[in-house]
């Protein structure tokens, strides 16, 4: 007669199914950190905070090690695959790798609905990114020490950097080279290891926001139309942005890391400088772009400034016992 299975017992597809629900939660909320860093002001690295993964994906980025490379000749052996396989799973590769598509799916819907609200709407757009900006820049200002000569001088260098670069960005100064593209790239990625400041904020310091989710755009459309005349220009501008993105995770986000271990207050204070000055570029184009005669145009501008504020306002206050940039 059959044994009958306990509640306690767990079968190979108990175990898949676990397994694959873990799994989606890991895509899902890489969706959700895609999605904020999609948009300037709340960074993928707050998201992965509030959902309980800010430490895990550390350990995980710190934890990559290109030098596996070296195995790659050894996959053509079990042993050697096995052996792949093994440090993939103690760095933590997979997890990776779920939460990568889950921000790759998002930023490419995002990108799309911002993409086209700048076209339809660029001023109340940039205004609204103007109160995502300020009011995350309010929230940081909690944690903003200027006591020493080491804080003020980083405070007024992230200021002036900013509200210069800025400046050129919004003349279209900085241009579209390749070059410049890996730059935005390795940059923006610090976003995910740095809650409080996204990469769509960075992009749009470096005059680099608007130009790449047009190509984004572009290539995903290209795509789903088998071909466009400008197809493979924008395939080489996405993998030029991925690769600085890939060299910045062994870069740029260790050495935000390292900064803000050893020198928190300065790197706070130039973080919050960095956001207030670069607030010249989305006032300038809300300025250029709108009739302060007409009516409708400044109340649109003001409420989308106002609900970006307030989106930021109330995620600060919800988790308010989270801290907006890490220990």
């Amino acid at each position: 007669m059959p044994t009958d299975t306990t509640a306690d017992e767990e079968t190979p597809a108990m175990h898949a199914t676990t397994g694959v629900r873990a799994w989606l939660t890991v895509y899902l909320k890489g969706l959700a950190m895609g999605a904020a860093d999609s948009v300037p002001g709340v960074s993928g690295g707050t998201i992965a905070l509030i959902a309980g993964i800010y430490e895990r994906l550390i350990d995980a980025l710190t934890a990559l090690d290109p030098r596996l490379l070296r195995k790659v000749p050894e996959l053509d052996s079990a042993d050697g695959r096995q052996e792949v396989l093994s440090d993939l799973r103690r760095m933590d590769a997979y997890f990776l790798v779920v939460l990568g598509l889950g921000v790759a799916t998002s930023i490419v819907t995002v990108s799309r609905i911002v993409h086209g609200a700048l076209t339809m709407a660029r001023p109340q757009t940039f205004a609204f990114f103007f109160g995502l900006i300020a009011a995350s820049a309010v929230v940081l200002y909690d944690q903003l020490s200027l006591e020493t000569p080491l804080q003020i001088g980083a405070a007024i260098v992230g200021f002036v950097f900013a509200f210069l670069v800025s400046g050129i960005s919004n003349g279209a100064g900085l241009g579209h080279a390749l070059p410049l593209i890996f730059v935005a790239g390795a940059v923006a990625i610090s976003a995910m290891v740095l809650p409080g400041i996204s990469g769509a904020f960075l992009l749009i310091l470096l005059g680099q926001y608007e130009y790449l989710t047009g190509v984004l755009t572009d290539l995903v459309d290209g795509l789903l139309a088998f071909g466009a005349d400008d197809l493979l220009a924008n395939v080489g501008v996405v993998v030029t942005f991925g690769s600085g993105a890939v060299i910045g995770l062994f870069t740029v986000a260790h050495a935000v890391n390292r900064a803000l271990e050893e020198y928190r207050e300065a790197t706070i204070a130039f973080l919050v400088s960095l956001m207030v000055g670069s607030l010249r570029l989305p006032a300038a184009e809300v300025l250029g772009g709108v009739e302060v005669t007409a009516v409708a145009d400044v109340t649109t501008v003001l409420g989308t400034a106002l609900v970006g504020a307030i989106a930021v306002l109330l995620l600060d206050y919800y988790t308010e016992d989270l801290s907006t940039v890490a220990a």
